[in-house]
């Protein structure tokens, strides 16, 4: 009996050394789809555990979404808001000085082009996430939708999550950009970032986007994962504990003052300066006009025709 007990103790203690204290869990996801059905394709052809986020108004959206949504992947909107920095925006992007319905208009029209989309998160978007007002407003609408909101996390002290509060909306954060430089090597160490930090934390969440640089370092690595860490869907990691450490952002939005559209037009300049006008070339010109006119030869056929004799 006490060797059987024995051999008991060595077995566990065996399994001790050899399976991992805490499994982690890494969700990836792939934003921007919707603009490169090709390079997208390939990411479809992943383990279905990779996510996509679709911007609403590609051209491809609806297309790779319902694509994505059949292969087995979890679809989001990839909603464009407002950034810190002057740069081109997409249609519809969200801004903080947006009334309610403006706001809730956008993610609707969004919801309608994207199908089977169970989360949102956000493209760029600096300006809008750090604004607390315009994210209640975002959350409000979303509440609407059984929407859970992925935070990219654009800036570090984002309001999404206090905005959360008291809706039913679900709030949770990226923790690695797969692909800030296209460098594969670069890629490759963020992604071993993310696993390391799914093995410390439980759960970690990564994005990346649509680059062949990306396609090729996933390709490699997520068919290589180390044991204690499983590939899952986002939408496993909304009951998991989060923490906001955003501190409150009370400044009012600007107000939303209505396009001036003739702001920006610029008016013609002459390429020369106007010729000066004299004044016999003046009244030439006067006198020209009046001989041509009909009354001028009418009078003067009249006057002829007082100077001809009459014949008889």
């Amino acid at each position: 009996m006490l060797q059987f007990r024995r051999l008991l103790l060595s077995l566990a203690a065996s399994l001790a050394v050899f399976t991992p204290a805490m499994a982690g869990k890494l969700a990836i996801v792939i934003d921007d789809f919707g603009y490169r059905p090709q390079t997208e394709n390939q990411i479809l052809a992943m383990p279905p555990a990779i996510s996509v986020a679709v911007l609403p108004n590609a051209p491809h959206a609806r297309e790779m979404a319902t694509k994505a949504h059949n292969s087995g992947h979890e679809v989001l909107i990839h909603l464009p808001m407002a950034p810190l920095s002057k740069q081109p925006l997409e249609k519809d992007t969200l801004r903080p000085e947006m009334s309610s319905d403006e706001i809730e208009r956008i993610i609707r029209d969004a919801v309608s082009k994207v199908p089977h989309a169970v989360g949102l998160n956000n493209h760029m978007g600096s300006a809008m996430t750090s604004s607390l007002f315009g994210m209640q407003k975002v959350m409000q609408a979303l509440g609407r939708y059984n929407l859970y909101f992925l935070d990219s996390m654009t800036i570090g002290n984002s309001q999404a999550m206090r905005a959360a509060a008291g809706t039913n909306v679900k709030v949770i954060k990226r923790k690695v950009f797969l692909d800030d430089t296209q460098n594969e090597a670069d890629i490759r160490a963020q992604f071993n970032r993310a696993v390391a930090l799914a093995r410390r934390n439980g759960s970690a969440i990564a994005i990346g986007h649509p680059h062949p640089s990306t396609v090729r370092v996933l390709q490699q690595m997520v068919y290589s994962l180390p044991a204690d860490i499983t590939l899952v869907r986002p939408s496993s990691l909304l009951n998991d504990p989060q923490t906001d450490t955003s501190t409150p952002n009370l400044t009012p939005p600007p107000p939303n003052t209505p396009r001036n559209p003739f702001r920006g037009v610029k008016f013609c300049n002459n390429k020369k300066p106007p010729e000066p006008v004299y004044a016999t070339r003046y009244f030439s010109v006067i006198g020209e006009s009046i001989s041509q006119s009909g009354m001028a030869k009418y009078l003067v056929n009249q006057w002829q025709g007082w100077k001809t004799p009459a014949i008889k």
